[in-house]
């Protein structure tokens, strides 16, 4: 997705009480270069990486849980995602210049002179090793699925890689399956060297991909075990050093911070300007905020703060740059617990909240309160959804008349102190859960509470320790009503599979969904149908067939979905973020712009790789 890690409440990264800069801003790499400045071509650009923080003593492996690589900088993919939801085959050149799809495949033609950080060139090797451990990572092909069935169509099915000669190499996609993303999916695997890592894969490494591939389920299911053990070593693997294809190589990490230097047989070397890159480490967003304030970060990701933070950057020399995002914060059901089930409830609860007060509070400066539920943020139903289908929408503005309505049409009373009661005269009290770390979410949580307590439901606002405890709890069914992420995109099937997935009991081959509401990954537990404009629907099916279906066909299914999600909202879209990144033309200048949403979508290394980026 395109929300940075340091978003605290896009993916996890805590608003923590600031950490001592002197630990991080003194380093003896830092000094030996003159600082982060520099005339011209040269000097030291300084980031931090939104995506993988520093793991002092973590291998320099892309495939590790903690790996000490960045993508863009030394860690590279064939091409690089314009997250185009037009297309989500949209993408720039990496190491691959030119690529050719087909129905049974792909042709890429190599970068001229594309070498490792070693001198050595970028071959055919490197690219089959790399989609091998792909394989063995569970990116590269069918995964198993429940009682260890292979589910076809989850990845992208590469079946062989063959040398054309002069640099032009035929990737070609497992037959008789058709993944609309298979030009992306292969050109966004991270590519290592085979040198490196070639010694790591069994020699038969191929055949087992075939097995995995195969009719023979037992075979399928045992090398797709072996796969997953071999994954685990090629995981644990500790490079001696960073060999890189990047515009960057990693020399040196310690806890403050990694330092990268230019590497020189990169095949766009002209192009790259900084002579050093140094990725600080951060222990959250305070600390991010204290380097910017002291005009340290020469890029900064979004990190969720405050209006008064905001002004602060700004004052500090930074240029604001806003990309569309694909994400929403939502409120999320578990339709297994009453009231909850009921439809009137949800709804009655969308007219309670005022989404542009919640979000003036949780996400004032990354936000846009969003204006109805639909699955989607704006930037994808606006382009697929006609005049006639966006004015048929619930906007749900808040209205405590039409709320009482629905719940007094659902059996609720209210007592003389203003409190409701549920049917059955309990009264009704909830508790919203959300996260430790997660700023915004806290803060919004705050809001809605108010608001709920004040139409006369006592709400309190819960967090959970950590983001893993808090998954594994909803899966487990021990939250009535918490956020979540969903509109994950930008495809389509990928952001209604965020509902209607397997958090709601759902599993898909080939485009087939088949519903099991006792899935042990259900907590949402959605009806198997709904019924929208007197039709009855399967909203599973319908988010599967979008994964089958090409971009210029999903219109009516995607009016389908957005119309039934709006009705039965098995969650509340309360804000869409939208991607904020932050410049300080200082140093270096010539920055992508607002509206320049391709390179947006990727880190600096990237953009340096189209000649962006160049020292004052």
């Amino acid at each position: 997705m395109s929300r940075p890690k340091p978003l605290v409440a896009a993916i996890a990264v805590a608003t923590i009480a600031a950490t001592a800069l002197s630990a991080c801003s003194g380093s003896s790499a830092k000094k030996s270069n003159g600082g982060s400045g520099g005339g011209g071509t040269g000097g030291v650009f300084t980031s931090i990486d939104a995506t993988n923080k520093i793991t002092a003593g973590a291998p320099m492996n892309p495939f590790n849980a903690a790996p000490n690589m960045f993508l863009g900088y030394n860690q590279m993919q064939l091409g690089f995602s314009k997250n185009n939801p037009a297309d989500p085959n949209d993408l720039l050149p990496g190491l691959a210049a030119s690529w050719t799809a087909a129905d049974t495949g792909l042709t890429v033609q190599l970068q001229p002179g594309a070498k490792w950080s070693d001198g050595t060139p970028v071959t055919v090797a490197d690219v089959k090793t790399s989609l091998a451990i792909a394989y063995t990572q569970g990116t590269a092909g069918p995964v198993a699925g429940a009682g260890g069935t292979i589910v076809a169509g989850s990845n992208f099915e590469v079946s062989d890689v063959k040398d054309l000669g002069g640099g032009k190499i035929e990737i070609d996609q497992q037959p008789g399956v058709k993944n609309l993303y298979f030009q992306r999916l292969v050109l966004t695997a991270t590519i290592v060297s085979d040198k490196v890592y070639g010694g790591q894969l069994p020699a038969d490494i191929w055949t087992q991909i075939a097995a995995v591939q195969g009719t023979d389920q037992a075979a399928a299911t045992a090398a797709s075990t072996k796969l997953a053990a071999e994954g685990k070593t090629i995981a644990a693997f500790a490079p001696a050093k960073d060999v890189s294809a990047g515009p960057f190589v990693e020399t040196r990490v310690n806890p403050g911070e990694a330092l990268l230097d230019r590497n020189q047989y990169f095949y766009a070397a002209s192009k790259i300007s900084p002579k050093q890159v140094i990725l600080r480490s951060y222990s959250g967003n305070q600390q991010i905020w204290g380097y910017m304030n002291g005009g340290e970060l020469d890029f900064a990701p979004y990190t969720s703060m405050p209006t008064n933070i905001l002004n602060q950057v700004l004052g500090a020399g930074y240029s604001r740059i806003d990309a569309p995002s694909y994400v929403s914060a939502s409120i999320a059901f578990n339709e297994k617990q009453a009231p909850y089930n009921l439809t009137p409830v949800r709804q009655a609860l969308a007219y309670v909240i005022d989404r542009d007060a919640v979000t003036k509070v949780g996400e004032p400066v990354g936000g846009i309160a969003a204006p109805t539920t639909t699955g989607l943020v704006g930037s994808q139903s606006d382009s697929i959804l006609s005049g006639d289908q966006k004015a048929a929408l619930n906007a749900y503005k808040p209205d405590a008349a039409k709320a009482t309505s629905l719940l007094q049409g659902a059996g609720f009373t209210k007592d003389s102190s203003g409190q409701w009661h549920l049917p059955d005269g309990t009264p009704w009290k909830i508790t919203l859960q959300t996260v430790n770390g997660f700023s915004d979410w806290i803060s919004a949580s705050t809001i809605i509470a108010n608001e709920l307590t004040q139409f006369g439901i006592p709400t309190t606002a819960a967090i959970t320790a950590d983001f893993a405890t808090y998954q594994k709890e909803m899966a487990a069914g021990k939250y009535a009503v918490g956020w979540w992420l969903v509109a994950l995109g930008p495809q389509t099937d990928k952001a209604y599979a965020r509902i209607y997935g397997s958090a709601d009991g759902y599993s898909v081959t080939a485009g087939q969904a088949t519903h099991n509401d006792a899935s042990p990954a259900n907590w949402e537990h959605t009806p198997a149908t709904y019924t929208v404009n007197g039709q009855s629907i399967d909203p599973g099916q319908l988010a599967a067939q979008l994964s089958v279906t090409p971009v210029p066909g999903q219109a009516p299914i995607v009016a389908q979905l957005a119309a039934a999600t709006n009705q039965e909202l098995p969650m509340i879209q309360i804000w869409n973020y939208t991607h904020v990144v932050f410049t300080l033309d200082k140093r270096f200048t010539n920055f992508p712009k607002t509206g320049q949403n391709d390179l947006l979508a990727n880190p600096p290394g990237v953009w340096m790789m189209q000649g962006y980026v160049q020292g004052k």
